[in-house]
């Protein structure tokens, strides 16, 4: 039994068979209709979500499995007192599989150390996002044909967002060897994972404060929204947002291919006129999220394309 907690979970030649076996339920998804049946997933949001939540729902009744579970932890046994761990072994009974979201780092993985099924991380406070990363992932394969060898820019709130954590780790683990990060001083990158990426991986981050500096040099653009929460008053807050926009115009100088994701939800960081330009992606990209889903799901199961024997 194996459970995905982080991206490092699984190695270089497993993401790629995910993400090719993703590619090829999106294009003939009657081929896995019934790989899941029998099966339940049971999904556990301790906190809100609409996309991760959904895609992952979806990704089981279309594998033909069935679903359990609440988006809401003020209407479980939470409420009233009950650990973690207690939750994760009743669920073990209820569920074959386990995909929880929660607001604490490091949730996830206790609640793999108590759990009979396998546990999926659906995002644990600020620290990883590794279905994210999945879903980038395909998509870069996808929409540039390969997953390595790109300018990738990380573009908005560095520092708390947990999908550029894990997403920049794994391209690093890939071969990627350069980083464009355009934040506000308040949201940059954490200097630990600086130091990691530097260390271990021998990357290059170039840091610099607007789009317009980089999107020449660019292949990818990972936009995230900047997060007003995270602003001591709202006065640095709005001299800041809109910085950090994009805009038609922002993308004009940029390469004919080079494309923009982004994990979604967005607030005001890409104007809707953006979306009708044939290099922004993010919607396909949160559409591609329920096949790598899908593909995860049959191999922690290890059913259909992932059964033994």
């Amino acid at each position: 039994m194996r459970h995905l907690i982080e991206p490092e979970d699984l190695d270089l030649e497993e993401i790629k068979q995910l993400v090719n076996v993703g590619i090829d339920m999106f294009e003939n998804p009657k081929d896995y209709a019934k790989v899941c049946e029998g099966k339940i997933l049971a999904s556990l949001f301790f906190e809100p979500s609409t996309r991760t939540k959904f895609s992952f729902d979806s990704a089981m009744y279309r594998l033909g499995g069935n679903v359990i579970g609440f988006s809401d932890a003020e209407t479980t046994s939470a409420k009233k007192g009950e650990s973690l761990a207690d939750t994760i072994r009743v669920m073990g009974y209820y569920a074959d599989i386990v995909v929880m979201r929660h607001p604490k780092e490091g949730a996830p993985k206790l609640a793999s150390q108590y759990s009979s099924v396998p546990i999926i991380n659906g995002g644990d406070g600020g620290h990883q996002h590794p279905t994210q990363t999945l879903t980038d992932l395909i998509t870069i394969q996808k929409y540039k044909g390969r997953i390595d060898g790109h300018n990738v820019a990380f573009c908005g709130d560095l520092k708390y967002g947990r999908t550029v954590h894990s997403l920049i780790r794994t391209l690093a683990r890939f071969g990627s060897k350069k980083f464009y990060l355009v934040s506000p001083e308040e949201l940059q990158l954490p200097d630990s994972l600086k130091r990691q990426l530097i260390e271990r991986y021998g990357v290059e981050l170039v840091e610099v404060h607007f789009i317009e500096e980089v999107i020449e040099e660019i292949d990818i653009l990972y936009m995230t929204r900047i997060q007003k929460e995270r602003f001591f008053n709202e006065a640095d807050y709005l001299k800041l947002k809109d910085s950090f926009k994009l805009t038609r115009d922002k993308l004009k100088p940029a390469k004919p291919d080079m494309i923009v994701m982004h994990p979604l939800p967005r607030v005001n960081e890409i104007g809707y006129d953006v979306d009708e330009d044939p290099r922004a992606i993010y919607f396909e990209q949160s559409q591609l999220g329920v096949y790598i889903r899908m593909a995860l799901i049959s191999k922690l199961l290890e059913v259909g394309p992932y059964a033994r024997g």
